[in-house]
């Protein structure tokens, strides 16, 4: 059975890369086939997924898999993004500060910015009559890269293929260390989300990511304030980070090592608007988003429903999010295990889920394992169907089948998980 199943773990991973090679080759509408081969591939990754639990992957073959996974993402260096503008905005506030100015200050519309304007920019950007919503990390990055391609994306491209490079490669000590199978790296080199979103539409989360993975890794090996600190850096790219704050609370023994825990991240964060705060209001974006935008939210877009107003939706969706978070501390499960809970609840009822928000829960699966994450990591492609009407007609809509098709089979699967009926076993057949 298990000889069986190591060619069609191979098939499963040609047919994703061979996928999104198509990318470079379709004469199709570009939007399109993003569409179609983010679906596809996802299809080929649960499918690989299932047959990786039921063989072992040799040190060559896993080696192989993943030297290709990582030639794929450098083939998308010189390609503009096709499903998001993010990066455009990226290039923007590097461009405003390699000329000195404060990036919180204006809008890209605003007029006392219009000697920065160009063909590309800020034509190219979504949202430009909002103020930049990124944390002073990120916008250092912004202007690293800026001076080094102006406004190409190479730059870019390039620091996140480092990054991810960084990021499986402390995917891999961590495996090491908590003597798991190497073979579940592949769950991140090869994940569809991580490859579209970031090797393609260039999002900067994948930055973020080695920090909280080498966060992770050192709080593993008791080194917790260099872990607080990675952890810190990682909220600065996107505060998806801040979940766990409440689990070292928890885990933590002593009160000053909780305080110290819950302390050092934000205070990470913190420092770095000092040379913005007396100048200008860099949080007038985020207070914005966090009150007003909304997207493939299923638990948010399900109460909006009944109360037909955002405030109350959204209100509703932190109180639960707390009560989860509160019965998952209680029930006193492993860290890693917790810390993947935690998560995957932020994805369920947060009123936004992007699909690179997802990348946050792709990067624990090697460690986690967890059929639910597969699930949503493969699922939110079918947000492309509005990718792709949004790109096509200029109308972003989303559609509730799209929610139903993603989320419900990720919330059952993580019932069933949570009750303890969904073990994940494995072979040892050799690849």
């Amino acid at each position: 059975m298990n000889k069986f199943y190591s060619p069609l773990l191979f098939l499963a991973a040609i047919s994703l890369i061979a996928a999104f090679l198509v990318l470079h080759f379709s004469p199709a509408q570009p939007v399109v086939m993003f569409g179609i081969i983010f679906i596809a591939a996802s299809v080929c990754y649960a499918a690989m997924a299932w047959f990786l639990v039921r063989v072992e992957v040799s040190t060559k073959a896993l080696l192989a898999i993943v030297v290709a996974s990582i030639a794929l993402r450098l083939s998308f260096v010189g390609m503009n993004p096709v499903g998001s503008e993010d990066a455009y905005r990226y290039v923007w506030d590097g461009k405003v500060q390699a000329h000195g100015i404060n990036p919180y200050l204006y809008s890209a519309i605003d007029e006392r910015l219009a000697f920065l304007r160009s063909s590309l920019l800020p034509a190219a950007m979504n949202h430009a009559d909002l103020k930049t919503i990124y944390f002073p990390l990120s916008e250092w990055i912004f202007y690293c890269c800026y001076q080094l391609s102006g406004e190409m994306l190479w730059s870019y491209k390039i620091l996140y293929l480092i990054a991810e490079m960084a990021t499986m490669f402390g995917l891999y000590l961590i495996l090491t260390r908590l003597n798991i199978p190497k073979k579940y790296l592949l769950l991140y080199a090869l994940c569809p989300l991580s490859i579209i979103e970031f090797a393609v539409d260039g999002h900067l989360d994948a930055v973020g990511l080695p920090f909280f993975i080498f966060g992770l890794f050192f709080y593993l090996n008791d080194r917790k304030y260099l872990a607080y600190v990675l952890l810190g850096l990682s909220i600065s790219i996107k505060p998806v980070g801040l979940i766990f704050l409440p689990l070292f609370l928890f885990f933590e023994k002593g009160w000053r090592n909780k305080i110290t825990a819950v302390v050092v991240p934000p205070l990470t964060v913190a420092v770095q608007f000092i040379p913005y705060i007396f100048t200008s209001n860099p949080f007038e974006t985020l207070f914005d988003f966090t009150k007003n935008w909304s997207f493939n939210g299923i638990v948010f877009e399900t109460l909006n429903l009944y109360f037909n107003d955002n405030q109350p939706s959204r209100l509703w969706c932190g109180v639960l999010l707390v009560i989860v978070l509160a019965l998952l501390l209680f029930k006193r499960r492993n860290f890693t295990d917790t810390l993947y809970f935690a998560l995957l609840s932020l994805m369920i009822f947060s009123p936004v889920v992007h699909p690179w928000y997802v990348g946050w829960i792709a990067v624990i699966l090697p460690i986690a394992r967890r059929w639910s994450g597969i699930a949503l990591a493969a699922g939110v492609s079918l947000t492309s169907f509005t990718v792709m009407h949004y790109r096509l007609t200029g109308v972003w809509q989303q559609y509730p089948a799209v929610l139903a098709l993603e989320y419900i089979p990720v919330i059952v699967l993580a019932i069933v998980e949570l009750r303890g009926h969904l073990a994940w076993k494995g072979d040892t057949s050799v690849v």
